[in-house]
């Protein structure tokens, strides 16, 4: 099948640079040349996105054609719900949130690792007009309390090991109703309650605006600074849905595809990639709540896994565990990873350790474009490359400088536009005209792409650190180290690690007379924020921070140390 389609993927993108391009530049790409100063689009056929439904209904629009096939599986204990199960699940828990009160336009917060009822309450709660916030399950009470009263969430949903650092955000949360846990817990709603519901009260004619109307509200750190929410509309995910369901892209086969769901439900990648596309294709989905290597590699074998979707920490165990030889994970025929790069030679050591068959891609994304524009093309080895734009969606490289656009092999600042991109910030009309400019939204990677309109992302012009493809921004850990009563000033960059792609590593400037150690300075960090979030890549003590003159901290000065 793969061959099949790396073949007519491969003639599409000819005939779609034979279109493009003169003779000449076929033959020999100039970065001067005009014609490639331009934008780039996708070499696959555009898509008819549809523009009339809610996503949650296009979602389980094919859900009555796979019946009993297992929908969502729990990984550890077993627990199933098929097709059939799921779509009655959903309708009964959306008619008791209705009964409840529950109103179109109300935020729930999911705080919880991957489980089936995960997937049952998003598009529960979608379907009757609602919107989710799923956040980490490693946030600590004030940084879960933050997004609750950010989003304005009414009900809070959980599961038992997290119920301590819910009800300590509750408290400080006044717009929190109610806490909903997937257990058993004193105080709180048990979810097995909603289902056991008559679903009279799930709407059959509810009115959706699916480009005007919010269906998610992941945080995300933008281009700077603290989380923001990203507004997504029930059409940009939608769009993002049908632009990776496609055999162009994630090549998902219908109703055949078995997925370890591994990678968090909370964050873009696995909630849009894994979890509704998936599920819109019929896949059967084996969730885990957090990465163990035995656990997963069990998963993988046990539950005949076709299909991976990994990030750039399980490539590098994959590659290198010896664990891994004890397993045959020759069934899997298709892996993708995301979330941060990963190197070539990484890459290839994990491909070689599944068989001949498997077809090992890269894609690139992000929170604000529901999230993925980039994926390699079925058959291209360029590991190193993040690969062409996927259906209906166009980009550009411009000078950091200047803002002209560049032509191939010349790096700058990729901007990135189509029907997936956001609607913008949650009331932050400010942050939303820095990120969105004339159209596009700037990505603040830098990169360049090739003669054939290929990305490779080189550098982050944007500050974020990225732990394991979570986003960490320095201007939260610099506030609060600069809170501690010993420290005068600092600064927070990523250091590269071959694991977790980057870790926090801070530079203090210490108060006249005052003494503190690396250690100390890492304890006070680690109690305040998530595990991700702490200084593992260290502390270096400094007379001063390399600022402009202008004040701002000049971050790529301190890397450029670190590189030396």
């Amino acid at each position: 099948m793969f061959s099949t389609l790396r073949s007519a993927v491969s003639s599409a993108l000819r005939r779609r640079l034979s279109r493009r391009c003169c003779p000449a530049i076929c033959v020999n790409v100039q970065p001067h040349c005009v014609r490639h100063q331009s934008v780039q689009s996708s070499p696959f056929p555009a898509l008819n996105i549809p523009d009339n439904v809610a996503l949650p209904h296009h979602i389980m629009a094919e859900f009555p054609k796979y019946g009993d096939r297992p929908a969502l599986v729990d990984g550890i204990t077993g627990r199933t719900f098929t097709f059939s199960d799921l779509q009655t699940a959903i309708a009964k828990v959306g008619s008791s949130l209705v009964k409840q009160g529950f109103k179109p336009g109300d935020v729930i917060t999911i705080f919880s690792p991957n489980c089936p009822e995960f997937g049952v309450m998003y598009l529960a709660v979608t379907a009757i007009g609602g919107v989710v916030s799923a956040v980490s399950p490693l946030y600590t009470p004030d940084e879960l309390a933050l997004a609750l009263v950010h989003s304005e969430s009414s009900l809070l949903i959980t599961s038992p090991a997290l119920i301590s650092v819910a009800k300590k955000a509750k408290q400080k949360s006044p717009n929190v109703k109610e806490i909903v846990v997937f257990g058993q817990e004193d105080g709180c709603r048990p979810f097995d309650s909603l289902l056991d519901d008559d679903m009279a009260a799930f709407p059959t004619n509810l009115t959706f605006d699916p480009k005007g109307q919010m269906v998610a509200l992941p945080y995300s750190s933008g281009t700077t600074g603290l989380p923001k929410g990203v507004m997504l509309s029930h059409y940009c995910v939608l769009a993002n849905v049908e632009q990776l369901g496609t055999t162009d892209s994630l090549a998902y086969r219908p109703g055949e595809e078995t997925i370890i769901g591994v990678l968090p439900f909370f964050h873009i990648y696995g909630q849009v990639v894994t979890l509704l596309t998936g599920l819109s294709r019929g896949a059967t989905i084996v969730t885990l709540p957090k990465f163990d290597p035995k656990i997963y590699l069990d998963s993988v074998v046990n539950h005949k896994a076709t299909y991976l979707h990994v990030v750039p920490s399980i490539v590098l165990f994959l590659a290198k565990h010896p664990m891994v030889d004890n397993y045959d994970l020759s069934r899997v025929d298709m892996a993708i990873t995301g979330a941060a790069p990963v190197g070539r030679d990484t890459v290839e050591q994990a491909a070689n350790r599944f068989g001949p068959k498997l077809v090992f891609r890269q894609g690139y994304g992000m929170t604000e474009m529901s999230p993925v524009t980039h994926v390699t093309i079925i058959g291209d080895t360029a590991y190193d490359k993040c690969g062409a734009l996927v259906a209906n969606t166009e980009s550009k490289v411009v000078d950091l400088e200047t803002g002209n656009t560049l032509g191939p092999g010349v790096e700058g600042e990729l901007c990135v536009r189509g029907p997936q991109m956001m609607m913008g910030y949650f009331k932050n009309q400010e942050a939303t005209s820095e990120a969105i400019v004339d159209g596009w939204l700037r990505t603040g990677d830098i990169g360049f792409y090739d003669s054939e309109d290929h990305m490779t992302i080189s550098d982050r012009l944007k500050e974020l650190i990225k732990v394991k493809g979570f986003q960490v921004a320095p201007a939260e850990l610099e506030a609060l180290l600069v809170s501690h009563p010993a420290i005068q000033d600092a600064a927070v960059i990523g250091m590269p690690d071959e694991r977790s792609g980057e870790l926090p590593r801070a530079y203090v400037v210490l108060k006249p007379d005052q003494h503190v150690s690396e250690t100390e300075v890492q304890g006070y960090v680690s109690g305040k924020v998530a595990s991700f979030k702490q200084l593992a890549g260290g502390v270096e003590f400094r007379s001063h921070i390399p600022k402009s003159a202008s004040g701002k901290i000049l971050r790529r000065e301190l890397k450029e140390e670190l590189k030396r």
